[in-house]
């Protein structure tokens, strides 16, 4: 990714989560990504971790309509995925995602338990969220133009609890520095 787009993709969210009236907490710790794809309209997030200790994280997440983020799971991490506004849809797999899986997989959507079929997606509404235990896999992109997205969750190790489906995908960007940071980044 360019710094450019890096720098525009927090302005854009920055602007959206203020006309939604979110405010950010002083000193947000940003990160931004393409998941190591070179094409973050088609596979990328932006995240502002807002607590991360030890027992569990918080993140307020944008993303814009196109912007996938890839098929994984956690080994540990168990998470609740909100959609703070915008609509949001969530992919479901028992197992890691290949062709003919059908298993069936519960979870809980608004509290209630739901079961789906692998590849199965729900679509959750400004409110809505979903609790996903380790090891479900899922992906999930916007309905919306723009969405908002929380995620309250156990413990966060990006660097070693993020399994993605395909081995192409990376959790961090490679950045071409084309203009000045506006923001560090977690991973710079």
């Amino acid at each position: 990714m360019k710094r450019s787009e890096i720098n525009q993709l927090i302005r854009d969210a920055t602007d959206c989560f203020e006309s939604k009236h979110w405010a950010l907490p002083p000193h947000p710790r940003w990160d931004v990504t393409d998941f190591g794809l070179g094409d973050w309209r088609r596979h990328g997030l932006v995240l502002v971790n807002l607590a991360e200790h030890e027992e569990y994280c918080e993140k307020l997440m944008y993303a814009k309509r196109g912007m996938v983020t890839p098929a994984h799971s956690h080994g540990k991490k168990k998470e609740d995925i909100i959609c703070r506004w915008g609509e949001l849809q969530i992919r479901l797999w028992a197992e890691k995602p290949s062709p003919g899986t059908f298993d069936a997989i519960s979870v809980l959507v608004n509290g209630q338990p739901q079961t789906f079929f692998s590849g199965e997606a729900v679509t959750l509404t400004a409110g809505e969220r979903i609790t996903l235990e380790p090891g479900t896999w899922h992906e999930f992109a916007p309905v919306s133009e723009e969405c908002i997205i929380g995620e309250v969750s156990t413990a966060n190790d990006d660097q070693n609890d993020n399994f993605f489906a395909s081995d192409e995908v990376g959790r961090y960007a490679k950045i071409e520095e084309d203009e000045p940071c506006d923001v560090a980044l977690l991973s710079d």
